[in-house]
């Protein structure tokens, strides 16, 4: 080989060792949009977290090293999403991952071309993804919504657990049960469900997620004197699961809640998806979507693990014994 020759090949191999390791090396920059707290993100008892950050490790993508994270809180007011979306699309991320459909619409309107990966629910009606498989635009994620018959289903076990319960009240946001949105459909299976089991639904709204408005809607609880409890599955509300379950225990309430979390913080039971399931699978995506594929052409992900907890120190609090034949339909059961 001439000299020239060879001198080219060692600049060429240098020049591709570098790329190379600039490759290694490149830094992302995500953020994190929770419409509850932004403690939750590293919430070690936060089971859909854990999995995504252990899950984000394993494929290589290490905060602090090639990825850079910014986290940021709708502090559970819908008012202030659409600013603090603005907010957010002025940072410029690579990525942002998004938690709850009010969320991810107000991002989505402030940034079209940003990739999101959302946790999110119904999001076909929702008008967030064309269909699951082929999304389109420059959303993908988890979609963890069961269906509208999921509600019925809840308060079938909520029944089973307290068979002398004859009003049970439904805690949502304000506005659940009137838009097109899954909301007229939970409505119309919880009424369905009642009427079969006998008891008389009793909707509990509070306007925002705040301390002062748990406070007013339990007094209401206790003034209407709901001897059961439902809670939805918006985010929002999961912010203040320790304080919701707090207050139905103080109540004398038994309630069944939408995540494991709750039953982690102290609540009586929930029948909810695996939360490990869903946080790997945002994690996946976050590092395909980073490595260049295009958010639209990922299939959104249906969870298919549903796990009925039960604990029983809460039970004990609120002076309910289980019936055996309920406790021996538990996936797990928390002494």
């Amino acid at each position: 080989m001439r000299r020239r020759d060879f001198t080219a090949a060692l600049l060429l191999a240098g020049g591709t060792q570098l790329a190379q390791a600039q490759q290694r090396t490149k830094q992302h920059r995500i953020a994190i949009v929770e419409a509850g707290s932004v403690a939750s993100i590293d919430d070690p008892a936060s089971r859909y977290w854990q999995a995504f950050w252990e899950e984000l490790r394993r494929l290589g993508d290490v905060e602090g090293q090639n990825l850079t994270v910014e986290r940021y809180s709708g502090e559970g007011r819908p008012a202030g999403y659409a600013d603090l979306a603005r907010e957010v699309v002025s940072r410029n991320p690579d990525l942002i991952v998004t938690v709850t459909n009010p969320i991810t619409q107000a991002i989505r309107a402030a940034a079209r071309a940003t990739p999101i990966v959302l946790f999110g629910g119904d999001v076909i009606e929702g008008g967030l993804a064309t269909s699951l498989a082929h999304p389109g635009g420059n959303i993908t994620g988890v979609d963890v919504y069961a269906g509208v018959e999921i509600w019925g289903k809840l308060l079938q076990i909520l029944k089973e657990t307290a068979p002398s319960a004859s009003k049970v009240a439904f805690l949502a946001l304000r506005g659940w049960g009137d838009s097109a949105e899954q909301g007229r459909g939970q409505r119309q299976v919880l009424e369905d469900a009642s009427r079969r089991l006998q008891v008389s639904l009793i909707p509990t709204l509070i306007d925002e997620s705040t301390p002062s408005e748990y406070q007013r809607v339990f007094a209401e609880i206790a003034s209407e004197r709901s001897d059961a409890m439902i809670v939805h599955a918006r985010g929002e509300l999961v912010r203040y699961r320790q304080l919701i379950v707090e207050l139905a225990e103080k109540g004398r309430l038994p309630a069944i809640y939408p995540y494991r979390e709750y039953v982690e913080a102290g609540g009586l039971m929930a029948y909810a998806i695996d939360p490990r399931e869903f946080g790997r699978r945002l994690a996946d995506d976050v590092h395909e979507i980073l490595g260049g594929t295009n958010p639209g052409d990922i299939p959104i992900y249906l969870p298919t693990k549903y796990e009925f907890v039960i604990n029983l120190k809460a039970a004990k609090a609120i002076g309910l014994t289980i019936p055996p034949a309920l406790l021996g339909r538990t996936d797990e059961i928390i002494e």
